[in-house]
Formats: C-alpha cells, structure tokens, sequence
C-alpha cells in the first residue's frame, strides 16, 4: 500500500484503482495499531463510498461531454467494491465505441434518424441483428461517413430480411452507427487524483465514527 489511487487504461477500457496511500495511512496510524479491525472497516466503507461518488461523478461528465444519457454511460461503468481483507476497489470503464442508439432516444425521420443533437442523415432505426434496433446505414449510401459508424464492421452476413430488401444480402453490407469514447481518455489520471481527495475526506469521517465508538465503549467498561 505505498502508492494511492491510479488508473489504467489499455485499447478498449480503463481501471481506476481506489487505494489508501501509505503516506494517508500514517495519519491514522496508532488508532490503526491499537484497534485494527475498527481501522479496517473504516478503510473498507471509505473506499466502497468513493467508488460509489466516482462512478456517479464519472457518468455525469462522460454524459455532458459526450452528450449521450448518464444511463448509457452508467451501462459501461462496473463497480468492484473491497470485501473481506482486500485494500484495493476497482471501478471500471468500457470505453470502445458506444452504439448511438444508446445515446439517447432514437427518432426516425424521412432524412434519417435522430438521437439528441445528433443527425444520421439516411439512416434507419430498425432490428437487423440480434434482439435491440440500432442506428444503420447502407455503406453504398451517399451519406455513409465512417466517421459516425466507428469501429464498426461493415457486415453482409446473410440471413432473414427484417423488411428491407437486400439488407443482407452482400449488394447492401450494412453499418452500425456508433460514438466514439477516444477524448475521454486523458481525464483517467485526473479522475484518479480527485478520487484520492475524496478518499482521504471520507476515510476521516469513517475513522473519526470509529474512534466514537471505542470510546464510548471504553466509558461504558
């Protein structure tokens, strides 16, 4: 435990590490000593709660700069809160691309599908594949930018014609349309210090509650 919060972040997600530094750690250190279980316990809800602020703070941020629903980004948010003897809780974050579809509400219109502020013009909301509707659009389409459907496979997989000819068939490969997380990728590091603020905030009032309690305890011997 010599080093506090941190992230971690690779290709299609990011980790935010939620630790007590020891530097943090020594402030408490003979209350820790002389009641060690109190002092773990008041370690143990101080983390689990900034998990709690983090994920919420995160996803209001994300939604805003983003412009997509807290929802969808709370979708790609998975807490790990520390059980048992464990010091360390993990927030993660799936930051590939988002389907805009779960951006908001979908609305077709005669030039294409709207979501927000957002305008995918020849566009079609419908089931293609698997059990939700999402945002498509025929690459042959004149309308058809790459920069709106990252990641995405053009796919002509055959199968059942959910209603429109052709769809998939290989004369019409179909793409997805979806929002790319990439920008939110440099805010990690700094998600991770103000976790380390709030932690040491929070893990004051956890161990202050603790040290009532002993002495009250103490009083009542």
């Amino acid at each position: 435990m010599s080093i506090g919060s941190f992230s971690e972040v690779c290709a299609n997600s990011a980790l935010l590490n939620i630790q007590v530094s020891a530097e943090d750690i020594k402030a408490f250190t003979g209350f820790a000593t002389q009641v060690p279980k109190a002092a773990a316990n008041a370690q143990r809800r101080a983390i689990n709660k900034t998990l709690r602020w983090l994920s919420t703070h995160i996803a209001r941020a994300v939604g805003k700069q983003e412009r997509i629903a807290v929802k969808a980004v709370r979708q790609r948010l998975r807490s790990y809160p520390i059980t048992g003897g464990a010091i360390r809780g993990k927030l993660w974050f799936g930051i590939n691309p988002l389907e805009a579809s779960r951006a908001g509400r979908p609305r077709q219109t005669k030039a294409g599908v709207s979501v927000g502020s957002r305008r995918y013009q020849g566009a079609f909301f419908k089931k293609v594949y698997g059990s939700q509707a999402d945002i498509w659009i025929r690459t042959a389409s004149k309308h058809f930018d790459r920069a709106d459907y990252p990641d995405s496979e053009v796919t002509s997989q055959t199968g059942a014609s959910s209603g429109f000819v052709g769809e998939n068939s290989d004369r019409f490969p179909l793409a997805k349309a979806k929002i790319s997380l990439d920008s939110v990728r440099p805010h990690f590091e700094a998600w991770s210090r103000k976790a380390d603020e709030r932690l040491m905030q929070i893990l004051q009032q956890e161990m202050n509650y603790e040290l009532q309690k002993y002495l009250k305890g103490v009083r009542n011997v």
